[in-house]
């Protein structure tokens, strides 16, 4: 699957794939049959159909529940974030039957799968990530989907860590301010002009000239108000700023807090261009295989950001990471399959000389005619037959019996 997304193959036949006239790619005729993979797709499930049913009753993700949270928890324990992470939404493309399915129209899918995600905003690490379903049923995965509630469980996991959030005007409000900077967390974002917490001097300003800003400072919030063009007012929210400083570099008169925004809040975006650029993703039409596919796309990016964490001095393209990465998991089966007496020769040649394994069928030795064990010898009874165990010659009569 990484592979397909390598040679940007996603979303091609999977018959032109194995084709074997020159057209296709050679690793994937090496690794399995055509036959056989779309067997393992078609068959793949995350969770067993008997107790679907019952789960289902109180969690819309069941079918997919036990390998999502596996995978964020992984993902939370593997690294840790810069001083710098983004709040923001993907949306996993999907347009089949599908009971939490969003239109996004400013996304490049439009419909799909919306994931809240927290990122790193300069490493693009994403560590936390939750799946919008709307309304939960009763019970233990019930919980608000408010801005508000969502952010502070993304948030949970670096709560003390006096890390900052960059995050739009979706989720940015006073009282989320307030509460992160409980927990030790500074906020920028931009924040819309309708909450009612705004004083009417911020979210309606008079005909002010542009690249003019006006801060407003208020129990550890700055709020400020700029005007980059004639009738359009841009609203930024923080708590890391306490200062009305100016960015002299922009020569537009930019507030530093803007600079600031500017340059954090890409993290998401940023991780979802990373993905469509080598995507993994094939068609289909269970959800379930949707989130497998994303999940399958975050691990790319999110090994790829540990390697070269612990590899300061190597640096590698994506393109040949996710490659090697392919080749290194695909490799253990290529080896076992080399092995195998069922396969065409060119085929078992080709995987020899890949893996670098020579193995030379073993030609069964005749079995020469001996004594049997248990006849007495009076009857000289001989015999062909051996026990796999003792190696000792049985005639049928002791076989049967």
């Amino acid at each position: 699957i990484y592979m397909a997304g390598v040679y940007h193959a996603n979303r091609l036949n999977a018959e032109d794939l194995w084709s074997n006239d020159g057209s296709g790619v050679e690793i994937f005729r090496l690794a399995m049959s055509l036959q056989r993979f779309r067997f393992l797709i078609r068959c793949l499930r995350f969770d067993s159909k008997e107790t679907r049913a019952m789960r289902r009753e109180t969690d819309k993700l069941a079918p997919i529940r036990n390998v999502f949270d596996r995978f964020v928890a992984n993902c939370q324990n593997g690294f840790h974030h810069s001083e710098f992470v983004t709040v923001d939404e993907m949306l996993a493309g999907f347009r089949g039957k599908c009971s939490f399915r969003q239109y996004i129209p400013s996304k490049p899918n439009k419909y799909g799968l919306k994931i809240l995600a927290l990122c790193d905003a300069k490493l693009f690490y994403t560590s936390k990530m939750e799946i919008y379903v709307g309304t939960q049923p009763d019970g233990a995965y019930k919980v608000s989907n408010s801005p508000f509630d969502v952010v502070l469980r993304l948030c949970k996991h670096i709560f003390g860590s006096g890390r900052n959030i960059t995050m739009d005007n979706w989720f940015t409000s006073i009282p989320l301010v307030k509460k992160l900077l409980d927990h030790n967390l500074t906020v920028i974002g931009t924040i819309r002009k309708n909450k009612r917490e705004l004083p009417l001097e911020f979210s309606q300003p008079a005909e002010r000239p542009q690249h003019t800003s006006m801060f407003g400072f208020s129990q550890g919030c700055t709020l400020v108000s700029y005007i980059p063009k004639k009738k359009k007012n841009v609203l930024l929210l923080s708590s890391m700023h306490d200062r009305d400083e100016i960015d002299s570099e922009t020569y537009v008169n930019k507030p530093v807090m803007i600079t600031d925004y500017n340059r954090t809040k890409g993290g998401v975006d940023t991780v979802d261009k990373l993905t469509a650029s080598y995507n993994c993703s094939r068609n289909t039409r269970r959800w379930p295989m949707v989130v497998f596919y994303n999940l399958l796309n975050v691990a790319g990016i999110n090994s790829q950001v540990v390697y070269v964490s612990n590899n300061p001095d190597k640096k590698i393209l994506r393109r040949r990471f996710l490659r090697q990465l392919g080749n290194d998991l695909v490799k253990p089966h290529l080896q076992v399959r080399s092995a195998m007496i069922n396969i065409p020769r060119t085929l078992k040649l080709r995987l020899q000389e890949i893996t670098g394994m020579n193995i030379e069928p073993e030609v069964p030795q005749p079995v020469l005619p001996g004594r049997c064990a248990y006849c007495t010898s009076k009857k000289n009874r001989k015999t062909r037959f051996q026990c796999h165990r003792c190696n000792k010659y049985m005639c049928l009569e002791h076989i049967i019996g």
